[in-house]
């Protein structure tokens, strides 16, 4: 029994690790989005360029949940043999891939085109979009690591 709790913090405490990296740059892209709505009165380069390193972080922030964040997240639920959590996640995934087009669609068009008119509402929109994903995904977090952070431990 000692042998499979050491075997599971060895297999699973680097994932805190994990979540912990990407929560920061999703509290950095947050920060760079509240920076560029909050600053309309901006010199249109200095905008353009602000909005070049948002959409490069939000990119690179929903590469880092799909390709590496939620594979983890569901093989611990798998290892834990946590259906439960592993049904509950799958739902929490589909409102989190739900986001992902209307996430990218903004940043293909933002990468197309410097005319910033419509920035404003995108924005707005992006922001409901973001807030819908991150609740989905601090959700399956709850459900399918933190549920079994003590075991862990």
């Amino acid at each position: 029994m000692l042998d499979n709790c050491q075997d599971a913090k060895e297999r699973w405490g680097g994932v805190s690790q994990i979540i912990d990296r990407w929560l920061a740059e999703r509290q950095q892209m947050l920060v760079k989005y509240c920076a560029l709505s909050a600053n309309k009165e901006q010199d249109a380069e200095v905008r353009g360029e602000k909005l070049r390193t948002l959409c490069q972080i939000m990119v690179d922030y929903v590469s880092a949940g799909h390709f590496e964040i939620y594979d983890q997240l569901i093989k611990e639920g798998r290892e834990f043999d946590d259906e439960k959590a592993l049904r509950e996640g799958a739902e929490h995934f589909k409102a989190v891939d739900a986001t992902t087009e209307d996430i990218l669609d903004f940043n293909d068009k933002y990468l197309e085109t410097d005319d910033l008119s419509s920035l404003e509402d995108d924005l707005s929109r992006l922001g409901e979009t973001l807030e819908a994903r991150f609740s989905a995904e601090d959700q399956m977090i709850a459900v399918l690591h933190s549920a079994h952070k003590d075991l862990v431990e």
